[in-house]
C-alpha cells in the first residue's frame, strides 16, 4: 500500500515531465515556447509560489540549521566526490571538475523538487523546501563564483580583467537581482511587517503560485530536449549514481544520527537530495565553455533514473 501511495505520487510528477519532452519532440510546440514557459515559472510562478509559503506558513519552534546542517554537508561531500572522479577517473581539467562538482550535488530543487515535495508532503514539507531553497541557489552561486577562479587559474585560462571584485559585484548582482531570492525576501518583509494574507492580493498571488507546479514540470521536460544525451556518456552516468544515490543517503544518514530534526524533515531532505541534477550545471558548463556534454548527459540521465530511485528513498523513508 505505501509503494501504491508513492507510485502515485511520484509518476504523475515525472509524468509531466515526460509529457513535455514528448511535445518538445514532436515539434508540437516550438522550442522558444518552452524557454518562454521556463522563464515564466522562474520568474514569476515559483517566486509566488515561495512568497506564498513564507508568507504564511507557520515557523513557530522552527530550527532551520537542522535541516541545513545535514543537506549542505552533503552537498559538499557530494561535490567534492563529482570533482574529483571527473578529474581522477575520467583526466578531465579543473574547469570540468567543477562542472562535475556541480553534477553530482546541485539538485533540482525549484523545478522538479518542489512540486513533489508539495504533493508527497503537503504544508509542512512546503515550509522545509521552502528553508532549504532560501539557502541552495545563492550558496552554489557564491561557491561556484570563488571556484570558478580557481579553476580557470589552475587550467591557466584566466581572463583579464576577472578578479575578485569583478566575481563578488557579479555574485551580488545576480543574488539582488534573481526573482527566488526576491520571493523569498518579500515574504519575509511580509511576515515580518504581519500583513493579512486575504483579498485581492492573496487571490492574484494563489492563482499564479497554484499552476507553478505544473508548469515548473512541464517545462522543465522541454528544455530536457535541449539538453539531450552526448558524448561521455560514462562519466554522465556515474556523477548521477553520485547524485541519486550517495547524495540522499548520506543525507539520511547525518539527518538521523548527527543533526535529529523532525520526521517530515528528514523526508523532505532526503527527497530534495534524490532529485535529478539541475540545470545550472549546465549554464555553469556553457560559462567555461567546456563540460556542455558531461554537464547534459547529467542532468539527463539523473531525471530519467530518478524515477526509480526517489520512488526507492520515498520507500526507505516510509518504513523507517
Amino acid at each position: 500500500m505505501v509503494v501504491a501511495q508513492i507510485v502515485n505520487i511520484v509518476l504523475p510528477v515525472f509524468g509531466l515531465i515526460a509529457i513535455g519532452y514528448g511535445v518538445a519532440w514532436s515539434r508540437l510546440l516550438d522550442r522558444t515556447v518552452g524557454e518562454a514557459l521556463a522563464d515564466f515559472v522562474f520568474v514569476i510562478a515559483i517566486p509566488m509560489l515561495i512568497f506564498r509559503t513564507i508568507a504564511t506558513a507557520d515557523f513557530s519552534g522552527a530550527e532551520p540549521w537542522r535541516i541545513w546542517l545535514p543537506y549542505f554537508a552533503a552537498l559538499a561531500v557530494m561535490w567534492a566526490i563529482g570533482d574529483l572522479l571527473i578529474r581522477k577517473l575520467f583526466g578531465r581539467d579543473a574547469r570540468a571538475g567543477l562542472v562535475g562538482g556541480v553534477s553530482a550535488s546541485y539538485s533540482n530543487t525549484v523545478l522538479v523538487g518542489i512540486p513533489l515535495i508539495i504533493a508527497a508532503y503537503g504544508n509542512d514539507g512546503a515550509v522545509a523546501i521552502a528553508l532549504i531553497v532560501a539557502v541552495h541557489m545563492p550558496s552554489l552561486m557564491v561557491a561556484s563564483a570563488i571556484l570558478i577562479v580557481r579553476a580557470e587559474r589552475r587550467d591557466g585560462v584566466s581572463e583579464p580583467g576577472g578578479g575578485a571584485r569583478v566575481i563578488v559585484r557579479t555574485v551580488v548582482v545576480n543574488l539582488v537581482t534573481n526573482p527566488i531570492i526576491i520571493g523569498l525576501v518579500l515574504g519575509l518583509l511580509w511576515r515580518l511587517i504581519d500583513l493579512p494574507y486575504e483579498g485581492l492580493p492573496a487571490t492574484l498571488i494563489n492563482r499564479l503560485a497554484d499552476v507553478a507546479a505544473t508548469l515548473a514540470l512541464f517545462a522543465m521536460g522541454m528544455s530536457l530536449r535541449k539538453y539531450g544525451m552526448r558524448r561521455n556518456i560514462p562519466a554522465g552516468i556515474a556523477l548521477s549514481v553520485v547524485k541519486l544515490i550517495l547524495m540522499p543517503g548520506l543525507v539520511l544518514l547525518f539527518a538521523r544520527y548527527v543533526v535529529p530534526m523532525p520526521p517530515v524533515w528528514v523526508k523532505v531532505a532526503v527527497v530534495a537530495a534524490a532529485c535529478p541534477t539541475g540545470v545550472n550545471a549546465y549554464l555553469l558548463a556553457s560559462r567555461f565553455r567546456t563540460g556542455e556534454a558531461l554537464a547534459s548527459n547529467t542532468i539527463s540521465i539523473s531525471t530519467a533514473f530518478a524515477v526509480a530511485t526517489v520512488t526507492l528513498w520515498m520507500t526507505v523513508l516510509e518504513w523507517l
